[in-house]
């Protein structure tokens, strides 16, 4: 298992206001290596994460994630990627809003296609790990901006991906729960061998990682 982003470019916007945010990146990702994206906002890092992750399709380029070109995918089977084969954190949770942090989770895994009922036992194993064995019941309106981190973080960890992809966990977090996430998140990719990236600004998460990409080095020259 591998992700290969090969050539490529992704442009955003319209008319003046469009950028070239990634412009013929070439960078491979390997399994059971954690890997820290580093840069200034707007060097591309978020953007690195929604075309790796088959959120956002390139302009040109390949997205290889184990040999499989998800930007040449359909849109059907783009979503059944994203569902069965790739975690997502994002910096703002991404929470479903009417479901406790529990169901955030058994609603992730009907989706993966598992069974819910069978994987509960790991649903609160998981949210006990991440600090919130004692918030089970509790909605997103009901929990901090940290809470909600976690909670999404649980989520992707869930069905045990082939890929991780983390957006800025430590933003809302004390220092303590820092530390604790990003130990997690490293032993899951260590002990999965999970393809893991996450694009950050915190030293303790760049500490922790196996190696680093600048997106600096890989900065558009131009603006398109």
């Amino acid at each position: 298992m591998s992700l290969h982003l090969h050539d490529v470019t992704v442009t955003l916007g319209k008319g003046e206001s469009r950028t070239t945010a990634l412009r013929k990146l070439d960078v491979t990702f390997r399994p059971g290596v954690l890997t820290a994206l580093v840069g200034p906002s707007g060097s591309g890092k978020s953007t690195l994460l929604a075309v790796a992750g088959a959120l956002l399709r390139p302009d040109e380029g390949q997205v290889l994630l184990n040999g499989a070109d998800l930007a040449a995918l359909t849109d059907r089977e783009r979503a059944r990627a994203r569902r069965e084969r790739i975690g997502y954190m994002f910096q703002s949770g991404n929470l479903l809003t009417g479901l406790t942090a529990e169901e955030q989770l058994l609603a992730a895994a009907s989706l993966a296609g598992r069974r819910p009922r069978a994987l509960r036992p790991k649903v609160r194993a998981l949210l006990d790990e991440v600090g919130l064995g004692h918030r089970l019941a509790h909605r997103p309106d009901q929990l901090s901006g940290g809470e909600r981190q976690r909670v999404a973080l649980a989520r992707a960890l869930l069905v045990e991906p082939e890929l991780l992809l983390v957006d800025e966990p430590t933003a809302a977090v004390d220092r303590a729960r820092a530390d604790d996430l990003t130990a997690l998140i490293a032993r899951t990719t260590h002990e999965h061998r999970c393809v893991t990236v996450v694009a950050t600004h915190d030293p303790v998460v760049t500490n922790a990682a196996d190696t680093t990409v600048d997106m600096q080095t890989h900065a558009p020259a131009a603006t398109a």
